[in-house]
């Protein structure tokens, strides 16, 4: 008596098995011939274009450029009085957050 609904789940079973193998698969893949994204992401771009007037540069033009702006042109000293007062404003920030003044 016990075999006989272990029997009955097993072709169950059996049956969804081969009802859910039997679906179409890979539906959502790309076609083969399509470029992957990582390899579109990952190409080197040889033609750029300035940010300060568009005009357009080679790669190396690009990249000294680059470089020229991110260096800051001239470094500002500041004032001792007022970087104390930005660290004691910072002081003041953290202490609220921690205490409900």
């Amino acid at each position: 008596m016990l075999t006989l609904p272990v029997a009955r789940t097993t072709i169950a079973a059996i049956g969804l098995t081969l009802a859910i193998g039997s679906a179409p698969r890979a539906v959502a893949l790309p076609p083969p011939e399509e470029t992957p994204e990582e390899v579109l992401r990952n190409e080197l771009i040889f033609e750029a274009r300035s940010p300060v007037d568009g005009e357009p540069l080679t790669a190396a033009e690009y990249a000294r450029l680059q470089a020229e702006l991110a260096e800051p042109e001239y470094e500002q000293p500041v004032d001792p009085a007022i970087q104390e007062a930005v660290f004691w404003l910072r002081v003041l920030r953290a202490v609220r957050i921690l205490t409900p003044l």
